[in-house]
């Protein structure tokens, strides 16, 4: 195992910047089967903002919103420069004040400095940096806390149904950063956080007729934690890097893959829920087995959802993509079930890609 030198154990949430927080907790609650879990606004003492959380298994989200109509309150300039967005990738840890700390002298830039917050049912320690663009990481440390989510929160008394939709677990989270500066990402996430490269793919890899990118993939010590970050790559017309840029206002968190054990049940549920999905032509499904060989599930089941299938030398995976979740052509979701295999679907780069490039020429931006 590669070392880990901030013991970091795992994603504890991730947090989005909304515009109305009550309405983006219908929308996750209803589409993809989180279970509204805490809350923490004016009713608890909290005067500038609202949060919603949401989990389901391993996944934990916050949604939160500014109450006030003060453009320049920090959550309401994010929302208005980026639109509904991730600000922050909570990570778990043992120590939160040992891994600032840590963080720090490897070349870390502070955003809060380690705090504790108490209530009946413990403590929680946070502390926070800085990563590309305006996203951040929190430190959690929760000491056996055993309130609904943090202090400050109440808990939510769920009584409205969820889709059952099978989502367990984030595989990965990726970032699209300027032309550029992958390079200096891979760095900072190499010697600030201790992550070591997985897989490289390069504009060969990832490419159509039109547009490329180049993506590196990073992934803690323990493996529990990766993220993929992107790049534009110089191409005949606007790479899916560079709309993502230009309507999120600069880098930050393209897309969340979400692990599921089944995804055909998966897909199903959250598309009857409302989840659109990309599609590929069927020529696709043609090619299949001359290039994964023989897998588990029946071909036309997976043609009949748009599911993507490919394989390397530990096994396949089976992936599907939603288009953006918000108007804006920004942040999506991946759908993921792992067969054994470690990849992230480098076989079905081109397909993909050029199906994103046919939602960008419908939106005028390719």
């Amino acid at each position: 195992m590669a070392s880990d030198p901030l013991d970091l154990q795992g994603i504890d949430y991730v947090e989005f910047y909304v515009a109305n927080a009550r309405q983006a907790a219908h929308f996750y609650r209803t589409t993809l089967g989180l279970l509204p879990l805490a809350y923490a606004g004016l009713e608890t003492g909290l005067r500038d903002r609202a949060s919603w959380v949401l989990a389901r298994r391993n996944i934990r989200f916050v949604l939160t919103a500014p109450l006030l109509p003060d453009p320049q309150h920090p959550i309401a300039a994010h929302v208005a420069r980026h639109g509904d967005g991730v600000k922050d990738i909570a990570l778990r840890v043992a120590d939160a004040t040992a891994a600032y700390r840590e963080a720090m002298r490897r070349g870390a830039r502070g955003i809060q400095e380690p705090t504790a917050i108490e209530d009946q049912h413990g403590r929680v320690i946070r502390a926070s940096i800085a990563t590309y663009g305006d996203t951040i990481h929190t430190f959690v440390q929760r000491d056996g806390y055993e309130g609904a989510f943090m202090p400050g929160f109440q808990p939510i008394e769920q009584t409205a149904p969820v889709p059952k939709t099978g989502l367990a677990a984030i595989d990965h989270i990726v970032g699209n950063v300027e032309l550029g500066k992958m390079n200096q990402w891979v760095g900072y996430y190499r010697d600030v956080l201790g992550f070591a490269q997985l897989i490289h793919f390069d504009d060969q890899d990832i490419s159509t007729e039109y547009s490329a990118l180049m993506s590196k993939v990073m992934q803690n010590g323990s493996g529990r934690i990766k993220f993929p970050i992107n790049e534009p790559a110089e191409g005949r017309k606007k790479s899916q890097i560079e709309e993502y840029l230009e309507y999120y206002g600069g880098p930050g968190v393209q897309h969340i893959a979400l692990a599921t054990g089944d995804i055909m049940a998966s897909v199903d549920a959250l598309r009857n829920a409302g989840i659109p999905f990309l599609r590929v032509p069927e020529s696709y499904y043609e090619e299949l087995p001359s290039r994964v060989g023989a897998i588990a599930e029946d071909l036309r089941e997976l043609a009949a959802r748009g599911i993507l299938v490919d394989r390397d030398e530990e096994g396949y995976l089976l992936q599907i993509f939603s288009q953006p979740l918000q108007d804006r052509p920004t942040l999506f979701l991946e759908i993921i079930q792992r067969k054994g295999s470690r990849g992230f679907g480098k076989g079905n780069f081109k397909a993909l890609f050029e199906a994103i490039e046919r939602e960008q020429d419908r939106r005028g931006n390719l």
